[in-house]
């Protein structure tokens, strides 16, 4: 996942995205690297081309509020972007913890799982770890071979792409995802495991994650399809744990007297077994 630094490969891949004229460039002519050059990023941010090319390079790894702020607008970086840059220059100190710490979901948050039989809800880690789900949320995966991981369900189950019916969509979000959450901790164990072995069996994740491109989760609708059930339009609410910040509930919703609805019910009805919320 390393050839220089976390920000300097941030830094490449986001230059080499952009193309000559989104920065007002003639794109006629020869050009021997991708995108833009790193001269013209310099340029654009009012920084010396030698100093660009040492953050690159991984050979600066401190700059200034100033520069990383012109360099973001340089390469037209959107807010989310500009603030996984910020988290890539700060020391290990500064970030906000270590997910290693938040692979146990509390007593309380199952409890609260459990209590929500008709909602489908679970718990996911950094690496997009499916932590702990209730039972609603097990039958509405219940075409994976595992609910276990989200990212691996996307792009290694056979089921993902039938799941999702706009894969390629669910597909850039996880990868999006677990690059957030690689800004909060480049040197996650669990977070290079996921990646590498993804990169290692799926062409298509390589691709997106050498990308760089940065998204938390949004608020829209999911379009599933269910083999059961069949299609369902989703609605969605993602919330960070306060006390293991690294961990997401994420609760899906249906709209009242939807067939959404009446297929969550068809699923509640056809897995009545008891069963409690805790680890997939």
């Amino acid at each position: 996942m390393h050839d220089s630094s976390p920000m300097g490969e941030f830094l490449r891949a986001r230059r080499e995205a952009l193309k000559p004229q989104d920065i007002g460039l003639p794109a006629h002519g020869r050009r021997r690297v991708p995108g833009l050059r790193r001269e013209e990023v310099a340029l654009l941010a009012g920084v010396s081309s030698d100093y660009y090319m040492r953050l690159e390079q991984g050979r600066e790894t401190g700059p200034s509020t100033q520069v990383v702020d012109a360099i973001a607008a340089a390469l037209h970086l959107d807010d989310e972007a500009l603030d996984h840059l910020r988290r890539l220059t700060r020391a290990p100190h500064e970030r906000r913890g270590n997910p290693a710490a938040g692979s146990r979901v509390s007593p309380q948050l199952l409890q609260l799982l459990d209590s929500w039989p008709d909602t489908p809800a679970f718990v996911l880690g950094p690496a997009l770890d499916v932590l702990a789900h209730n039972t609603l949320a097990a039958a509405l995966h219940s075409g994976f071979r595992q609910f276990d991981n989200l990212a691996r369900m996307v792009f290694l189950d056979p089921a993902g792409r039938g799941f999702h019916q706009d894969w390629e969509k669910a597909a850039n979000s996880c990868v999006a995802e677990i690059r957030a959450a690689y800004g909060y901790e480049p040197e996650s164990p669990r977070i290079t495991e996921v990646v590498d072995t993804l990169c290692a069996k799926s062409p298509e994740f390589a691709a997106l994650w050498a990308r760089h491109e940065v998204r938390g989760k949004t608020r829209q609708p999911k379009h599933l399809v269910h083999p059961e059930v069949g299609a369902l339009e989703i609605r969605f609410s993602a919330f960070t744990v306060n006390e293991t910040p690294h961990q997401q509930l994420v609760v899906y919703q249906a709209e009242p007297a939807s067939a959404t609805a009446a297929a969550f019910a068809e699923l509640r009805s056809v897995r009545r077994a008891p069963q409690s919320a805790g680890p997939a």
